[in-house]
């Protein structure tokens, strides 16, 4: 149904009064007996029918005028637009974040943890001729001596480095350099020493492809003479720890002079 036609629908539908008091008169006139005019014939017609005739022809307008109201009155029908529309899916290359790898907690035994600083310049207080290196050693400098090994308190995710220093002397200058070879997962867990933490001032930096401790003696306090112990803490790949490539160096001052040390690990038994 186009618009002109509801158009002229609605108008007719408006315009549209019923004589009600015409057709009351017909029904009144039917109910006396009194004959009813009409054009298709003179003679008098039952009441009855009449009545009927009269019921029905107002029936057929009062629904006729419903009609037309409830065509005029109804809107049109239109698609349901309220839905959301889906959002799309997220595009296949998304990288989602990974979980991170929990670290094995350190298990070792510590004296006195030390608090790493952060990365500074090297061993400039005391005198050191070089950086510890793989491969070489030089254990015994007068009455300095050395030994490194792995501790055996580690397990297949990580590990303890330990260097032994054991001097005759008291020393007034220290360097002790921890270098562990990064093969894999190395991440500095800790240090520490068996002398005064207040002594030392101590880095842990990434150094050519290692993780490298230094413990350096602050000036004016000295190393009394014994044994002393400097350790360093570590995560790595899972399985035995390999010590070949880790090494380690102290350089010292006394009064002999200048004195140098440096090593490997022996493997924990």
């Amino acid at each position: 149904m186009n618009e002109e036609l509801a158009g002229r629908l609605r108008a007719a539908a408006e315009a549209h009064q019923p004589d009600r008091a015409r057709i009351l008169a017909r029904v009144e006139r039917g109910m006396s007996g009194a004959p009813v005019r009409h054009r298709e014939s003179s003679a008098a017609r039952p009441w009855p029918r009449i009545a009927l005739a009269s019921l029905a022809a107002a029936g057929t307008l009062a629904v006729g005028g419903f009609a037309v109201a409830a065509i005029v009155q109804s809107p049109p029908a239109r698609p349901d637009v309220s839905a959301t529309p889906a959002a799309p899916p997220a595009p296949s290359g998304t990288p989602r974040p990974t979980p991170p790898t929990p670290s094995a907690p350190a298990t070792g035994r510590p004296a006195t943890p030390d608090r790493s600083s952060p990365p500074g310049p090297g061993p400039s207080a005391s005198g050191a001729a070089g950086s510890a290196r793989p491969g070489t050693a030089h254990v015994q400098d007068g009455p300095l001596s050395s030994a490194g090994s792995l501790g055996t308190n580690g397990n297949s995710f990580w590990a303890q480095s330990d260097v032994t220093l054991k001097t005759a002397q008291p020393l007034t200058s220290l360097t002790v350099e921890l270098r562990i070879t990064q093969t894999g997962a190395v991440r500095s867990t800790g240090s520490w020493r068996t002398l005064p933490a207040e002594d030392f001032t101590v880095t842990v930096q990434n150094e050519g492809g290692a993780v490298v401790y230094r413990w350096i003696l602050k000036p004016g306090r000295t190393v009394p003479a014994g044994q002393h112990v400097f350790a360093g803490q570590y995560n790595h790949a899972a399985g035995p720890r390999e010590v070949e490539h880790d090494a380690y160096r102290a350089d010292a001052g006394g009064p002999r002079g200048t004195l140098s040390v440096w090593g490997g690990f022996t493997p924990a038994r």
